[in-house]
């Protein structure tokens, strides 16, 4: 007997100590027969913080492919489906720049990262540009499934080597991986992981999981925590 796919999410995001809130974050758990020709979809996108439009492109970004990756042939695969629907928003995302007044300063413009989880049958597949990160819980550790796309200089300045809208070709990273009933991930942004200890991370996940808490209340209590931190 087959199961059906299920999941839990818990979700929260702040501005933080910014006037703007520049983090998008999407879900769509579909009906049949949606839920097994395309799966669960889970997108987190952040605008770059030089940016004073960059949440248009975090929200563009997630509605874009949370709504057009349904919209898909059934005929494609997972990643044929995700990398059109990705490099189509990124070109546009490009586009805005380039006939915006940010076109000779792109730290101005549309840009944002971009992390996302497709969950069909027994696969997750990951997309990935930029520097927000997808984990797995893997007992009491962390293990980190995402590269960050930033180049460091020194200690007080880095920039982002990819991310959607920076250049007119995207390039995005995809993997997969195996599904076991259990499974859990996390998604956050550099405001989140940079201020808390993973071991700490997964120690609060392990035990909202065990006494079957709110993963809202989780997600909300880890944002706060980074924001004290």
């Amino acid at each position: 007997m087959t199961k059906q796919l299920t999941v839990s999410i818990g979700q929260h995001s702040s501005a933080g100590v910014k006037e703007i809130n520049q983090d998008s974050y999407g879900v769509l758990v579909p009906t049949e027969p949606q839920l097994s020709s395309k799966g669960i979809a889970i997108a987190m996108a952040d605008g770059i913080s030089s940016s004073n439009v960059s949440q248009i492109a975090s929200e563009t970004a997630i509605k874009g492919f949370i709504q057009d990756y349904y919209s898909t042939s059934d005929s494609w695969s997972v990643k044929t489906s995700a990398q059109r629907v990705l490099k189509a928003t990124n070109s546009w995302l490009f586009a805005q720049t380039k006939n915006s007044p940010y076109r000779f300063n792109k730290d101005k413009g549309y840009i944002c990262t971009f992390s996302a989880i497709v969950l069909k049958s027994n696969t997750a597949h990951l997309f990935h540009c930029g520097d927000s990160r997808i984990y797995r819980v893997v007992g009491a550790n962390l293990e980190l499934l995402t590269d960050d796309h930033r180049h460091t200089i020194d200690a007080d300045t880095s920039y982002l080597t990819r991310a959607l809208g920076v250049h007119d070709t995207l390039e995005l990273d995809y993997k997969t991986l195996p599904l076991n009933e259990g499974d859990v991930f996390f998604l956050a942004t550099d405001g989140v992981y940079e201020f808390l200890a993973e071991k700490d991370v997964a120690k609060l996940i392990n035990q909202t999981l065990a006494e079957k808490a709110c993963l809202d209340s989780l997600a909300q209590d880890l944002v706060n925590r980074a924001l004290e931190a």
